[in-house]
């Protein structure tokens, strides 16, 4: 990560971002518009939405207007179960540009690699969805192509047929639950690891090394686990939708955690649970 601008590189060339701006659970409508739109007004350049999230028409307007140019700005959408096949990822990937209200989208990731209705054919539903998304790719309407949820077994399914590789990995990533395998195997082919809900949940903020290491560095609990993700090398994605927080969440690139604090922070074994095993998921 270039600290200084605050950018990934993604293994394609391709610039991201290092803090992302999550919109799960933020309605449609004016929810999740106006936080989009002041997350754009406080610097924020990298929005991630889904197919799944319901709200790809209310991030595209606080894009168009937000002022900033669309070039500017780095914006993730995700496939949803439903659509996993050659011809609903074509047709579905038109719908989501023109909710978004865009020619392109950065970044487009397979957003669950064993949904319940494809669990016996999920192999095949994934390599046809992927040929999918590399004619897109190919077309100039994706600039890289990702995953999200992936295990080891799931990544290496896909390699056998995938013929441009995925640059990202987006899983649950934060204290305590820092997948060390599955990382250690998404860097081994060049994958970066995007950190959805990088604060867990609310018990982060009972927790009570977090509430001393925030007295420590005279930051908030929240800002302390962006902080921390980004010290581990990923790309955390928070989540808001009130103006105070959306605006400290990205005051993070201001101080560093000790070494040892990283450490700690990695070591807090299940302080805000577990990521869920996405072969069992119940959609």
């Amino acid at each position: 990560m270039d600290q200084k601008n605050s950018i990934y590189t993604l293994s394609n060339g391709v610039r991201i971002p290092a803090v992302g701006f999550g919109t799960w659970q933020a309605p449609e409508g004016d929810v999740a518009y106006a936080s989009v739109k002041h997350a754009i007004s406080c610097g924020y350049r990298h929005i991630d939405t889904a197919q799944g999230y319901g709200n790809e028409a209310s991030v595209g307007k606080a894009v168009r207007e937000s002022g900033v140019p669309r070039e500017e700005l780095f914006i993730t959408t995700k496939l949803v179960n439903d659509n996993h096949s050659y011809d609903l990822v074509m047709s579905s990937f038109e719908e989501s540009l023109r909710k978004l209200d865009t020619e392109y989208v950065d970044l487009f990731l397979i957003h669950w690699p064993n949904p319940l209705p494809l669990r016996d054919r999920w192999e095949a539903a994934n390599a046809e969805s992927w040929k999918a998304m590399e004619e897109l790719y190919e077309a100039g309407k994706i600039r890289a192509l990702g995953i999200s949820n992936f295990r080891q077994h799931h990544i290496e399914a896909l390699l056998k047929t995938a013929k441009v590789l995925p640059v990202v990995n987006q899983i649950r990533l934060c204290p305590g639950d820092p997948q060390e395998e599955l990382v250690a195997y998404c860097r081994s082919l060049d994958i970066l690891l995007e950190a959805y809900s990088p604060l867990g949940t609310g018990k982060i903020f009972e927790v009570p090394e977090m509430k001393q290491l925030a007295e420590k560095y005279q930051k908030s609990i929240a800002q302390i686990c962006i902080r921390w993700s980004l010290q581990m090398g990923f790309l955390p994605l928070p989540k808001s939708v009130t103006p105070v927080r959306i605006e400290e969440n990205l005051k993070v690139f201001d101080f560093e955690l000790e070494e040892a604090d990283v450490r700690l922070i990695a070591d807090l074994k299940g302080c805000v649970g577990y990521s869920g095993d996405p072969d069992n998921m119940p959609f």
